[in-house]
């Protein structure tokens, strides 16, 4: 499928895009609706959301720029320390945005 280079083709595209993440997401809602969550299904939920985040950083760790692994080092140690997520991130943003600079 090919879509003209237009604002119609462009309008299309994102309409279509839309309409696929609206979708998965709502399938997502409905397949976990009728299952039925116990200790173990838990555990897995809880278990994935550490799988993803490992294999974002873990590319980025490997093949990224000193300025990512400087930020990745900085938002673990902040994480570490103060145990709360937006100022982890602020600071890895701000480590590679002065590493970068």
């Amino acid at each position: 499928m090919s879509l003209p280079s237009t604002a119609m083709g462009a309008l299309a595209a994102i309409v279509i895009m839309a309409l696929v993440t609206y979708l998965t997401r709502a399938g997502g809602v409905f397949v976990m609706s009728r299952v039925p969550i116990g200790p173990r299904v838990e555990r897995f939920i809880n278990a994935m959301a550490g799988s993803v985040l490992v294999a974002v950083i873990t590319p980025m760790a490997i093949q990224g720029d000193w300025g990512a692994r400087l930020a990745l080092l900085a938002t673990l140690g902040t994480m570490l320390v103060l145990r709360k997520p937006l100022p982890a991130i602020a600071a890895g943003i701000l480590t590679a945005a002065l590493w970068r600079l």
